[in-house]
């Protein structure tokens, strides 16, 4: 067990600053977020069962169905609480299915750590336990070998963060990354979100701070025409005892170092969840095993997986008003 000290109080100066109240209220960001999707390489009429996760409302965001394939039925995933479509549908003469969902999204400025809610302490009690590519501890924990882990769980998580950019760089420019899997990310030191996030969850956790994983998009700059989003983009948050959910967005502070402070505790309005959680069992039950995380529809012909690399996927969203009339502490991404 590592050593831990209750005099932190130089750690504790900039965290405890960020945990204060905001002195100004949170900016908000409204905008359309559309999902558009074409599955590929199918025998002409066969069919597929297919998933689509879906943006939903929560403490962070309140979100609107402007439109859905018609034939899908709504459905939760049932450890989190996920929203789904889920439908079956015959590949047209071409081998393609083309499916779009179009939702009306708020997103809320997340600053500091808010209040317990009500039944929180017992919910993140499930955000202890390891996941399949994320164990409790694992390689990552020589990252904390001969550190002094202060006491506070607000500067514990802020060591544990900077251990976590220290280690690792943002880079996809050879294979492995995007699994989220910790180990790997620790062996390798490199890696996008998915990596940056389960390493400091599998940290957290060893360190009995409950840590979850949301994952979503990032939203560029506000646009009131279509702008498109590349792919997906994921965070990480912890829980202090008697306190609410911190945020943590690693890799874009390993992106813009200067930004770092900002990264630890706050999350600009720029992005959308769409769910929670890894090891997904969904709903109605896929044939295959649990699904590691997802963002993107997920596909299923004869009982297997359909590859990613067959399902073309294309992102944009639409500010609903420009960028002049943002609060003046709008954030930078």
């Amino acid at each position: 067990m590592l050593h831990r000290v209750l005099s932190v109080a130089m750690v504790l100066v900039p965290v405890a600053a960020m945990a204060a109240a905001p002195a100004s209220a949170p900016s908000t960001r409204d905008f359309t977020f559309h999902d558009g999707m074409m599955i590929t390489g199918l025998a002409p009429g066969k069919r597929a069962r297919i998933w689509l996760p879906m943006a939903y409302t929560n403490e962070d965001q309140t979100v609107s169905v402007i439109s859905k394939p018609a034939d899908a039925r709504e459905t939760i995933e049932p450890a989190y609480g996920n929203h789904l479509l889920y439908l079956e549908r015959s590949a047209g003469a071409d081998g393609t299915i083309s499916l779009e969902c179009t939702f009306h999204v708020k997103r809320r400025e997340v600053i500091g750590a808010g209040p317990e809610k009500l039944g929180a302490a017992e919910e993140a009690r499930r955000f202890l336990a390891a996941d399949a590519k994320v164990p409790v501890g694992g390689k990552g924990m020589a990252l904390l070998e001969g550190k002094v882990l202060p006491a506070d769980a607000m500067a514990l998580g802020r060591v544990l963060y900077d251990a976590v950019d220290d280690h690792m760089q943002y880079r996809k420019d050879k294979p492995g990354w995007g699994t989220g899997d910790s180990n790997w990310a620790y062996d390798s030191g490199f890696g996008n979100c998915t990596d940056f996030h389960s390493l400091f969850i599998s940290l957290a956790r060893a360190e009995h701070l409950p840590a979850k994983f949301e994952i979503g998009f990032l939203l560029g700059p506000p646009s009131t025409s279509d702008a498109q989003v590349p792919g997906y983009h994921c965070w990480a948050k912890f829980k202090p005892p008697g306190k609410g959910w911190v945020p943590v967005d690693i890799s874009e502070a390993n992106q813009h170092p200067t930004e770092r402070d900002l990264d630890f505790g706050t999350l600009t309005p720029n992005r959308v969840m769409f769910t929670l959680g890894r090891d997904l069992e969904l709903n109605p039950r896929q044939a295959g095993g649990p699904v590691n995380f997802l963002v993107y529809p997920y596909v299923e012909v004869d009982g297997a997986a359909w590859s990613q690399d067959k399902i073309v996927k294309r992102f944009s969203y639409q500010d609903d008003a420009p960028a002049a009339t943002r609060p003046a502490n709008f954030g930078s991404r």
